[in-house]
């Protein structure tokens, strides 16, 4: 999936731009105006199904059967959330030569308003367990249920909130596919090499940066990338930082502002090169990343599970989930009342 590579930070960005709640309680401070829509509460055990309904299907590797099934699956239930859904097949040739047979997910709320907001995660899942300090079974795909089903989890709550309690905005959730069958290695024998393996990640979010679904402008992006772990902690990362800094500072001043300091931490993180890479350097739109960058982890800055088959759902906490999934909907319904 991602790879923390900041020794290319600035040869690819020039290149590329030539305390916790324990309750489910919203978040009221709006005024009283009369198109006012108050927060709804994000509904964490509805979050955590949406989870474990994706498990259900198993590893959702590009080209397999679970695959398939989980996109079946979940276009029906964007749609029962009064979404207006949009299919985005593509083809991708994967490092190993495999022709990936891919397809980014987009749910729309509210198509023609000008003003809008981009959401989104990745669906599908890491067909190896080649984490560094993983040894075993490295050749089978993961479960991935923080990598990947959470945020995935989260914006589908999100989405049937939206579809309860309507507001003007714009909001388009996207779910990238063919995020996670990339190259991972320990060295690089040059830039060049370093630079291809980056660029192995993220072949929905590629496709869909130049092949966007709507000629509509974006304020800004929000993706949700491993977010449903126990003890997660949400530093400012380093890309979202550069393309996006005043977003980042309203993000996670609104959070800490609701509680939940513990999550969005005060701090730098480094850089990751996942979906919101490309879609800051390819299609221009500035987009931050929630992502999981545990200070003491042995990972690669990711979490112990990354990578291996201890992504299962043991390590998913509902109120992880909820802090996530109420600051994105404090700051839409914020964002349609004028009042962040």
């Amino acid at each position: 999936m991602k790879t923390r590579i900041l020794s290319l930070c600035c040869l690819l960005i020039l290149a590329a731009c030539g305390s916790d709640s324990t309750t489910d309680e919203a978040d009221n401070g709006e005024t009283t105006e009369s198109n006012t829509v108050p927060v709804p509460a994000f509904n964490r055990d509805s979050a955590y199904q949406y989870v474990a309904r994706q498990l259900d299907f198993g590893p959702r590797v590009v080209n397999s059967e679970g695959h398939a099934r989980m996109k079946e699956w979940l276009v029906k239930e964007m749609q029962s959330f009064g979404a207006t859904v949009i299919e985005q097949p593509f083809e991708a040739k994967a490092y190993t030569g495999e022709t990936l047979n891919g397809t980014n997910i987009v749910a729309q709320y509210n198509p023609g308003a000008s003003n809008r907001i981009l959401l989104a995660a990745h669906w599908d899942t890491r067909p190896f367990a080649d984490s560094p300090i993983n040894t075993e079974r490295r050749d089978e795909p993961i479960l991935g249920a923080d990598d990947g089903a959470s945020g995935v989890g989260v914006l589908m709550e999100v989405a049937r909130q939206l579809g309860q309690n309507p507001i003007d905005l714009g909001v388009d959730i996207v779910f990238f596919d063919a995020e996670d069958y990339g190259e991972s290695k320990e060295e690089y024998a040059n830039e060049e090499e370093q630079r291809a393996s980056i660029y192995s990640y993220g072949l929905g979010a590629q496709h869909w940066s130049r092949n966007k679904h709507t000629g509509s402008s974006f304020q800004y992006g929000i993706l949700l990338d491993m977010v449903g772990a126990r003890n997660a902690y949400f530093p400012k990362e380093e890309y979202s930082r550069y393309f996006a800094a005043n977003v980042v500072d309203k993000i996670w001043k609104l959070a800490q502002s609701m509680g939940y300091g513990n999550y969005f931490a005060d701090a730098e993180g480094g850089g990751v090169t996942d979906d919101h890479f490309f879609v800051n350097t390819i299609a221009n739109i500035p987009m931050i990343d929630i992502i999981n960058l545990p200070p003491d982890s042995a990972n690669k800055s990711f979490a112990d599970h990354w990578h291996t088959h201890n992504d299962d759902l043991d390590v998913i906490d509902k109120r992880t989930l909820r802090a996530v999934g109420q600051v994105i909907l404090a700051v839409l319904y914020r964002e349609h009342n004028g009042t962040i």
